[in-house]
């Protein structure tokens, strides 16, 4: 059947939905936090950054794409129908209840609402603030169709316009290109590369590229793209007008935070050093101007996330259904979102330790289809391995006191000790890949390793 063709308005627009989808709470502070703790070594943290941040994000929705898969939970499906509902609760639940929603909340509130709040008042202004937000999450994502209409038309560009008068008051207004260059270290230390990688964990976005990506893919069937080689190279071309520009502000961001080491102080989260950054360049003005720009890049990401968590349990939960779920969520992510940033952050890290690497390995399997299609053989491997240095990672990345306990101190200390890579938490990277090869190889010997046909074909054609 014969596919239509979109147009440069309809990648632009789809362009703009997903960048919207995906630039929230995180993708403002943690580059920020990022340029203050790497300094002069920006530039490898930089690379490490986009790397977790940009490319697995764009990686994550063609693997839904390609494998044809209408959650996550079909993607994980082929590991075993346990693990499959393990990976599509936990992540869910990270993304749209536990963590990344309730963050963008509290992002929100500490950097757009809190500079104009008296210290005496900022928890019932919070609990207010956040029942608004939810509110107005739970009006835009009533409707999946109209995400296109909400986000890609309206909502981004909005955003586009107040990141762009942020980047012109330091970098032309106030001209501090020049100083980032001179800070700039010649011989840059590898570990802000591994550095910026997991620093690029905290955006979450790997994760949420694979709801997104089912997002995507729904937005592309409503213009008429069905076929999957044709949906993936659309995809593909779409992904890469979100994710390029999405890699060109986190860059300019992660500057900002090198050049704010010469005003203010390394923060915690990246939320009061913005704070820092545009008054030092745009006094009071600025501080309206981040109050807008903090509202409405979290709200767009809000949205995505209840959204995608509400259309993956819908359909695995039908008899709940997405309009029942998508109140639930809204409403948890309030309640959550009212114990406070720092505490949902020092609790996400060991969450994302454990869920990251198998996204990973999930993501790659993904890509793979065309070779090895879903053969559970090379999933149970590959995963299974996975899984050894993950819950390692997990640990190692819990907050105190839970960091002192014995048991924990005896494992971390063990796995510092004989675990490749653990110390630089990429110890994940070896499993996999041994996971990978030793499952294609075993699915050879077994004769159980077919290449999806019609892919295939398609792919030809």
């Amino acid at each position: 059947m014969t596919q239509p063709k979109l147009t440069k308005r309809q990648y632009l627009v789809l362009g703009s939905m997903l960048f919207g989808l995906f630039f929230g709470a995180g993708n403002l502070i943690f580059p920020i936090h990022l340029g203050q703790t790497a300094g002069g070594n920006w530039l490898p943290a930089t690379v490490g950054f986009l790397l977790s941040a940009v490319c697995l994000p764009l990686m994550a929705i063609l693997a839904i794409s390609m494998t044809e898969s209408d959650s996550m939970f079909h993607l994980a499906r082929p590991v075993g129908k346990g693990f499959a509902l393990f990976f599509l609760v936990a992540t869910h639940a990270s993304l749209g209840l536990l963590i990344a929603t309730p963050r963008t909340a509290t992002v929100a509130f500490e950097m757009g609402v809190q500079p104009f709040i008296g210290k005496n008042h900022l928890q019932l202004a919070l609990l207010l603030f956040s029942a608004g937000y939810f509110a107005l999450t739970y009006f835009f994502s009533r409707q999946p169709s109209k995400m296109t209409d909400y986000v890609g038309k309206f909502l981004n560009p909005v955003l586009l316009l107040l990141l762009g008068a942020a980047f012109a008051a330091a970098f032309i207004i106030k001209g501090d290109g020049p100083q980032l260059l001179a800070a700039t270290h010649a011989t840059a230390a590898g570990s802000q590369l591994t550095n910026g990688f997991l620093q690029g964990y905290n955006t979450m976005d790997a994760l949420a590229g694979l709801g997104f990506g089912v997002t995507i893919v729904a937005a592309l069937g409503f213009f008429g793209v069905t076929s999957p080689w044709r949906r993936s190279q659309d995809v593909a071309k779409v992904g890469a007008l979100a994710m390029g520009l999405e890699a060109i502000i986190y860059a300019l961001l992660i500057a900002l935070g090198v050049l704010s080491l010469r005003f203010t102080a390394t923060t915690a989260t990246g939320g009061p050093a913005f704070t820092a950054i545009m008054t030092h360049y745009t006094g009071l003005i600025g501080t309206g101007l981040l109050a807008a720009m903090t509202v409405l890049a979290c709200l767009t990401s809000a949205i995505g996330l209840v959204t995608s968590l509400s259309q993956d349990l819908g359909h695995r939960f039908p008899h709940i259904g997405f309009k029942r779920f998508l109140p639930l969520t809204c409403f948890g992510a309030f309640l959550i979102s009212n114990i406070g940033l720092n505490q949902i952050i020092a609790w996400s890290t060991p969450v994302l330790m454990l869920l990251y690497p198998l996204a990973i390995a999930l993501i790659i399997l993904g890509l793979l289809h065309p070779f090895i299609g879903k053969n559970g053989l090379i999933y149970k491997t590959t995963v299974g391995l996975t899984v050894i240095p993950a819950v390692l990672d997990a640990l190692n990345a819990l907050p105190q006191p839970a960091a002192n306990w014995a048991w924990i101190q005896a494992v971390t200390g063990w796995a510092t000790r004989f675990i490749p890579w653990y110390q630089y938490a990429m110890d994940f990277v070896p499993f996999m890949l041994l996971g990978l090869l030793g499952g294609v190889l075993l699915a050879k010997a077994t004769g159980t390793l077919q290449r999806p046909a019609a892919l295939v074909r398609e792919i030809r054609e």
